[in-house]
């Protein structure tokens, strides 16, 4: 859909580790989990994150690392993991 800047070419990767922390805040682990875990496919071999990905090219675009996707991926990994008193 076309916005302000046009029609956009990639996804900015914190909002997709957003989606994956709505998703476990409305009690929806499985699709929490499975967004989560294509947000993190766009990691490199190190781990780490840009600010934006392309998925039909498969590249990372933008400020490289990006510190806000590494903290969307903290917050939301926090999120769909199990509590302490389900571990324990």
């Amino acid at each position: 859909m076309e916005d302000d800047f046009g029609v956009p070419q990639s996804a900015f990767l914190i909002c997709s580790f957003w989606m994956a922390q709505a998703f476990a805040s409305l009690n929806r682990p499985k699709e929490a989990e499975k967004i989560f875990r294509r947000a993190l496919s766009a990691s490199n071999q190190l781990g780490l994150l840009a600010e934006h990905f392309d998925p039909t090219a498969k590249k990372q675009l933008g400020n490289f690392p990006q510190a806000y996707s590494h903290v969307g991926l903290i917050n939301a990994a926090f999120s769909i993991s199990p509590s302490w008193q389900e571990v324990f």
